[in-house]
This record gives structure tokens, sequence and C-alpha cells, in this order.
């Protein structure tokens, strides 16, 4: 008899997954998005809304659950999942509160001596406009939560930063956190732990200023290519004995083991040296997609493996395919209701993942501002893989187009 799955999230990086899993499985998703209902069950509930989604689980007889929504994962699902006896793949508000909360990520870090950049911590406007004073710039400036908007920026003058800084308090931020800007490449290397054991599952190189160059707002994500080449083997065990590995046992030792992917968000100097900026609970948008296709394993029986307790006696490694992937983000900028055309002329290995776009009367697709779709090719070689997805993201059109033409240059 067919299983029933439920993912809660909807995005791009719940499309990835919900497209793997429908394979064998009957999926559910909440609250999905249209093109994920394509392949799925979408069932319109709020991710914050959890007594809801535990009756929707015990009366549909969920057979396990994936949470990659944060919102969720923040309102603690995997604590109430588990008092109901229902099997889920996601960590504790308590334990996610290091990558839910940034500035609880930074205290921990400095405490488990985790190389990151020096940062401040403020409540007060008048004591961060004193610390933006006193440092060198650009300086980093951002949100205590992730949030969608212009939560991040990098500030290369005193008079920005001040600005920011009174825009974020002006709008009710309750704390902000600065911190020195690092030179070097974006990466992100993401894991997957029971709590109690931790390891890598793939890594990216992350493009997430809106213009070619790195010019433009900071965004959630323009692009990324994987695995990261510039981490080398040594690097990535590094953080894994150094960073990874000192993490999880610190939560362990709090009685608050983490159940779960976790993302590194870093940077990788010229000199060599990782730098952790922040983390995240899952696979981010952009990256999502990039990660799952490289996978020579089941990604299903690997979370499923964490939740039943056998992940440290049967996995040593996840093995990787000998192969590169590459995402790129197509935006409609302010443009809203464009109709999107070429969808169907696309190569059947390229995936595209809809990230903010909605079916019309007419089953065609529409952009709904801002990002719209990720699109992700994979061969053999970066310059192949790039290649491709340029061919493939020209094929599609619609008003207000635009995307990063320098990911993997």
């Amino acid at each position: 008899m067919e299983k029933n799955l439920l993912i809660i999230g909807n995005s791009a990086k719940e499309y990835a997954l919900a497209r793997i899993f429908a394979e064998n499985f009957k999926v559910f998703v909440v609250p999905g998005n249209d093109a994920i209902s394509e392949f799925a069950t979408v069932v319109d509930i709020r991710e914050n809304n959890i007594t809801e989604l535990v009756d929707f689980a015990l009366e549909n007889d969920i057979h396990f659950t994936v949470c990659s929504s944060e919102i969720a994962i923040a309102n603690d699902i995997a604590r109430i999942f588990e008092l109901n006896n229902l099997k889920i793949f996601a960590p504790t508000a308590k334990s996610a509160l290091f990558a839910t909360n940034k500035s609880v990520g930074k205290k921990l870090m400095y405490k488990l001596k985790i190389p990151t950049p020096r940062f401040g911590i403020f409540d007060k406007k008048s004591l961060a406009l004193d610390y933006v004073k006193k440092s060198s710039m650009p300086v980093v400036i951002k949100t205590d939560t992730h949030k969608n908007g212009n939560n991040v920026m990098i500030c290369p003058t005193e008079t920005i930063a001040k600005s920011f800084i009174d825009d974020l308090f002006f709008a009710g931020e309750e704390k902000v956190i600065i911190e020195d800007y690092v030179y070097g490449t974006n990466f992100s290397l993401y894991t997957i732990t029971d709590g109690y054991k931790i390891l890598p599952i793939g890594s990216t190189v992350d493009y997430k200023f809106s213009l070619e160059g790195d010019g433009g707002i900071l965004t959630s994500g323009m692009g990324a290519y994987s695995p990261c080449i510039k981490l080398t083997e040594d690097q990535i065990a590094y953080i894994m004995a150094e960073i990874a590995n000192p993490l999880i046992n610190a939560l362990e030792m709090q009685n608050n083991p983490y159940l779960g992917i976790i993302g590194f968000d870093g940077i990788v100097t010229p000199e060599g040296k990782i730098s952790i900026i922040e983390c995240n609970t899952f696979l981010r948008n952009h990256d999502a997609q990039c990660i799952l296709s490289l996978l020579n394993q089941d990604i299903y029986k690997i979370m499923e493996a964490c939740v039943i307790g056998v992940f440290a006696d049967d996995y040593n490694y996840i093995d990787l395919k000998d192969e590169f992937a590459v995402a790129g983000v197509l935006s409609s900028g302010k443009y809203k209701n464009s109709t999107i055309q070429g969808l169907d002329e696309l190569n059947d290995n390229t995936i595209v993942g809809h990230l903010n776009t909605k079916r019309n009367e007419y089953l065609e697709y529409e952009t709904q501002g801002e990002e719209a779709l990720v699109v992700t090719t994979t061969a053999k070689t970066l310059t192949r893989a790039k290649t491709s997805l340029y061919e493939e993201m020209d094929f599609i059109e619609f008003e207000g187009k635009k995307y990063r033409k320098d990911i993997c240059k």
C-alpha cells in the first residue's frame, strides 16, 4: 500500500523535494503552490497553524513528515508532532534557535570559538549608531530573524549604515546585528544530523547579489552551483570537525539535540580561511535542487534513518555523484501577472522550481513579482552545466525577466 508523506512549506525547495518523493509515495504539501499540484496534493493550511497540521496528519494517515518551513519549525512543530506519535524530520524550536534567531547563533558561535566575523548585537539605536562610528567600513547590518524583504545590507559608508539602522528601528525591529564584512567567496555547506552524528550532503557557491559582479542589493539568492570548487576536502573536514560537530555536541549537552538539515553559510577568503556567517534550518530555495540532484542515495531513507534512530549505524558518509549542478533564479521584478512562456520547450533533464508564480484560468503560469523561477541543470562538467543553464533560461520568457549572467564565471 502506498504510504502518505507530508511536506510543510510552499516554495522551490518543497517543489524539489516533493518531485522526488512523488515517485514512490502519495505526497501532500502544506501550503504548497500551484506548480507542486502537478504531482502532489496541495492542502491550504497555514504553516503556523500547528494544531490543524497535526489533525490533518492524523486524519490522513501520514506516515512521515518533512518540515522545511522555518515558520513551522519556530512554532515547534517537531515537538508537537512527536507528542502525537507522528514521525517528523525537523528540529525542535529550541534546538533550532541558533539558526532561526541570528543573535542566539552569533553568541553560540562566539562561545564555541567558531570562526565568525566580529559582531555586535544591539537593542538600542543609539548604541548601534555609536558602534558604527567606531567600525571600519564596510559593515553588514541585519535583522535578528530571517524575513522577506530587505533585512540585510552591506553598508559601504557610515552614512548609509546609520540610515539603514534608523529604518530598521523605525520599522519596529527589537534587535539589529552589525558585523564586519569579510571578503571572499560565499558558500553553503549542507549537513544532515540525527542530533548525535552529522555528515555533509553537499556544498554550493552562492550568488546573493541581484546584479552581476556582486552589485545591487542582497537577496535570498540569485543562483548557485554545486559542488563548491573553492572548498578543498581539507577545508570541508575542518568545518565538520571544528564547527559542525562542536555545534551539535553543544546542543546535545543542553538536552536540545538537533534533528534535521543544517546549512552553514560562510565565506572562504582568498587566503583559504573559513568564516561562518549564519546557519539555516533547511536547504535554501536557490540551492535545493543542486544539492538533491547530486545525491547518489535516497534522501527519504536518509531522513527516515535520522528519525527512527539508525542514522549513526547505517551511514558513515553520504555518497555524491561525480557531476555538477548549476541553478539560476529568474526574476520579474515588480511585474505581476505576466504569462510565462517557454516552459514546455525545455530539456527533460532541466528542472524548474516555482518560487512565486500562480496558474491562471487557462492553466498557464504567471509571475507574481520578484523572484519567479529557479532553473537547475546538471552535467559531467561545470562548463557544460553552466552552458546548458543559460541555453534553457533563454527559452523562458515573461515581462520584466531578469537574471544574473555571471554564475560560474
